[in-house]
């Protein structure tokens, strides 16, 4: 297999899938509601009755989508071949990698393609991935792609880069980015290569090596990681996709804590995590000690138990239904035993390089607006303004766009028990508020000094004007951190 194939034969095959319409779009229009959610269970019999009219993009579809042969005529086969994406044998193609189309994290149309291993579809149907096999696309790249900040930058690391799928993503939003994508599985960088070449990501710099150690004494606006964070027993089977080799959650750790030396100033580093729950130390603590020398929002989404943690990776390396199933498992309990481990967190990590760095570690369990890239960076602001704000330092302040008020209680009474402020948007946070705040929320647009507004509620309200501004000062803080106000 060619993996390397010439810039110019995939040059070539990117017309071919522009010209036949193979996008997401354009796939999902083909497959049509029924077909596609059948796809999305990783059930193909309908995709591949869908796909039977023999059009170029039904083709490619069942080729490079579902994994089955097609007939050599259907399309270009030697340019394919060349370009080393497919075997040819007996009159019929077969994908030697995945091709996946892209599309923009806002639904904004095509950006590009990532090239990958073969997805292996049946648990214990015989054989484990290759230690080197390099996946697609699936749930993770997603959530780290719609959580990239939008913000131009000039220079950018993909670290752990696998297929390149980041990195594709960052240079559609900044045409003209400079790439450089690390990783320490050679096969990851050949692919990677393709999919920046099927995508029109040009002069990217490819280099082989661990965490930070290829870019050593280097600075970039933004860092990008979908890092190897699974923790995994020492002994058994290993996949460079998710393990790393390092105990622990270190590599995340370690990642977190040398951040600051590779970023410009203000420069970000975003990635994907797992953290250990250790038995007897908050984990709030444990990860909030990782940060050094950056602005930090760590946002735990999910926690699983030992034993749905070992399932989840088991049945990801096909290993669920194997023979060795059952000892597998149980070492996955005895390493969690032995070091304490009673949960395992997932979630989000955002770093900005600041001189002054604050840092926020919070559960959010629930659906947030998406992209959370398009807002990132005014969350970091928040936390940054929140932990300075005081009613005496002359900030102005302006009620968050799209809040909505609630007020509880009986029906026809003077006073609601009652006040919520609500996010309509963005993280969609919820906070129960007194009369000061409501007051505040009302009538803020950042145009006017809050020592006035603070004034004229404690006339209306009847409170000593001193007790209101210490009220303010105690809670405007979090409700700014929170995003309530900017």
């Amino acid at each position: 297999m060619r993996e390397d194939g010439p810039v110019s034969q995939l040059l070539r095959v990117r017309e071919v899938l522009a010209g036949a319409g193979y996008t997401v779009g354009g796939v999902r229009e083909l497959l049509g509601p029924v077909a596609g959610g059948a796809l999305a269970r990783d059930e193909i019999v309908p995709a591949l009755r869908a796909t039977r009219g023999g059009s170029p993009l039904e083709v490619l579809t069942r080729l490079f989508w579902l994994q089955v042969p097609v007939p050599v005529e259907s399309i270009p086969a030697d340019e394919l071949a060349a370009a080393g994406l497919v075997e040819v044998s007996g009159g019929e193609m077969r994908a030697l990698v995945r091709v996946e189309p892209l599309e923009g994290v806002r639904g904004d149309g095509h950006v590009g393609y990532a090239v990958s291993d073969l997805k292996v579809r049946r648990p214990g149907g015989g054989g484990l991935p290759a230690s080197d096999h390099v996946v697609g696309t699936g749930g993770a790249s997603g959530n780290l792609a719609r959580l990239v900040v939008h913000r131009g930058v000039d220079n950018l690391l993909d670290l752990g880069t696998g297929c390149g799928v980041q990195a594709v993503h960052a240079a559609a939003r900044n045409p003209g980015v400079r790439v450089t994508a690390t990783d320490v599985n050679p096969r990851a960088l050949r692919l990677a290569a393709m999919s920046f070449a099927l995508s029109g990501v040009e002069g990217a710099e490819l280099l082989e090596g661990s965490l930070l150690e290829p870019v050593q004494g280097r600075r970039f606006d933004l860092i990008v990681s979908n890092p190897p964070f699974v923790v995994a027993p020492e002994e058994g089977p290993r996949f460079t996709y998710r393990e790393s080799g390092m105990a622990g959650d270190d590599f995340c750790r370690s990642l977190v804590g040398k951040a600051s030396d590779y970023l410009t100033e203000g420069g970000y580093c975003q990635l994907l995590a797992n953290w250990l729950h250790v038995d007897g130390v908050p984990w709030e603590e444990r990860v909030g000690a990782w940060v050094d020398g950056c602005d930090a929002w760590i946002v735990q989404r999910d926690v699983q138990d030992p034993a749905e943690y070992a399932e989840l990776w088991l049945r990801d390396s096909c290993e669920a239904g194997t023979p060795e199933y059952r000892a597998r498992y149980d070492a996955w309990l005895d390493h969690f035993e032995r070091h304490g481990v009673v949960g395992v967190g997932f979630g989000w990590i955002t770093l900005r390089r600041s001189e002054r760095p604050v840092v926020r570690v919070e559960e959010v369990r629930h659906a947030v607006e998406e992209p959370v890239g398009a807002y990132v960076a005014d969350v970091l602001d928040g936390l940054a303004k929140g932990a300075e704000f005081s009613t005496s330092c002359g900030q102005l302040l302006a009620a968050a766009p799209g809040l909505v008020q609630e007020q509880v209680g009986p029906p026809g009474a003077e006073d609601p028990e009652r006040i919520v402020l609500r996010q309509a948007g963005r993280l969609r946070r919820a906070a129960g508020v007194g009369t000061v705040e409501a007051g505040l929320a009302g009538v803020c647009d950042g145009t006017l000094p809050l020592d006035p507004l603070l004034d004229a509620i404690a006339q209306l309200t009847g409170m000593d004007a001193a007790q209101v501004r210490a009220h303010a000062d105690a809670v405007l803080p979090e409700l700014i951190a929170d995003g309530f106000f900017i």
